[in-house]
């Protein structure tokens, strides 16, 4: 079969999805790009506005367009949002969760050949990790990593937590296990990505227990990558700004591998909105934050999310 994606949304779906295309790139199946004829188009969605629910819908119908005959898959946060409430479109023909992204190529090709008949999916698996071509549709030298799934927070204007579900982390060996992976196909540069980043490894423990730990699991997780032979670069993905404590930060720069840029979503200037927000701290905690970092880090890059109109 040929098959084609598009992803919209957040880096977790950028993985998420290049993990699909080699499911199926193992499967003997070919990726094609999206503008062009496929059997099989797969929309990898988001939910996180209304507008990207439309982008959702649009991407999809464009997909129908393109191949009137194709099988036309969603998945991704959209469609959990939308199932939830009930929403039917007749010119999607599977719907597939965020849970079941793993199985994939099995709900693809169970339908193909109930439409087409018997198809050719002996598996092309190999034990080489360093096969050329491994991670096809990363970056050439920097890739994501996600290290969880989920969110506990359950900000007031946030979906999120509702399609993705509570908070789950990886294994640090599993994850180191992957890495190794991509150094072996050229990579020199790993992002950090998930949901909640700061919450990795506190999956069993309360929405705040990220804070009370001080960040320790990450600063685990980021000391055994920084070990990691090949790997030049670090990158952290958007981080909650209570995690950023002295503690916290004086583990960090210890990193040598790490880039200083920080994402902190700010998503207010107001305290009252923040409050609103369910957010946890003020505009003069987040303040105070930046003063930790730049006591810690020469001109480091920062960058947030500013929510208008709440």
């Amino acid at each position: 079969m040929k098959i084609s994606f598009l992803t919209l949304g957040c880096k977790v779906n950028l993985y998420e999805t290049e993990k699909m295309k080699k499911m199926f790139e193992d499967a003997g199946h070919t990726i094609v790009l999206f503008d062009k004829e496929a059997d099989v188009y797969i929309v990898n969605t988001c939910t996180v506005t209304n507008i990207a629910d439309r982008k959702s819908r649009k991407m999809l119908h464009r997909a129908r367009k393109l191949n009137s005959k194709a099988i036309v898959v969603a998945t991704g946060c959209y469609v959990d949002s939308a199932k939830s409430r009930g929403e039917n479109d007749k010119s999607i023909d599977l719907f597939i969760v965020n849970k079941d992204k793993d199985k994939v190529v099995e709900i693809v090709c169970e339908e193909f050949e109930r439409r087409n008949g018997r198809i050719n999916d002996e598996s092309i698996l190999n034990d080489d990790y360093c096969k050329e071509g491994r991670l096809i549709g990363q970056e050439h030298t920097r890739a994501f990593i996600k290290v969880q799934d989920g969110c506990n927070q359950y900000c007031t204007y946030c979906i999120i937590p509702y399609v993705r579900g509570r908070l789950k982390s990886r294994g640090i060996d599993e994850i180191l296990s992957e890495i190794g992976e991509l150094v072996c196909g050229g990579h020199k540069e790993i992002v950090i990505t998930g949901i909640h980043v700061s919450s990795y490894g506190v999956d069993d423990k309360d929405a705040g227990d990220f804070v009370k730990l001080g960040g320790k699991p990450l600063i685990m997780l980021l000391e055994r990558i920084n070990q990691v032979r090949g790997i030049e670069r670090i990158r952290l993905g958007s981080l909650e700004p209570r995690i950023i404590s002295e503690d916290f930060v004086k583990s960090l720069s210890k990193i040598t591998k790490l880039c200083p840029h920080f994402h902190l979503s700010l998503q207010s200037g107001c305290d009252t909105v923040l409050k609103r927000m369910n957010r946890h701290y003020s505009s003069e905690e987040y303040l105070d934050k930046l003063q930790i970092l730049r006591k810690y880090f020469v001109n480091p890059a920062v960058t947030t999310d500013i929510i208008v109109g709440f």
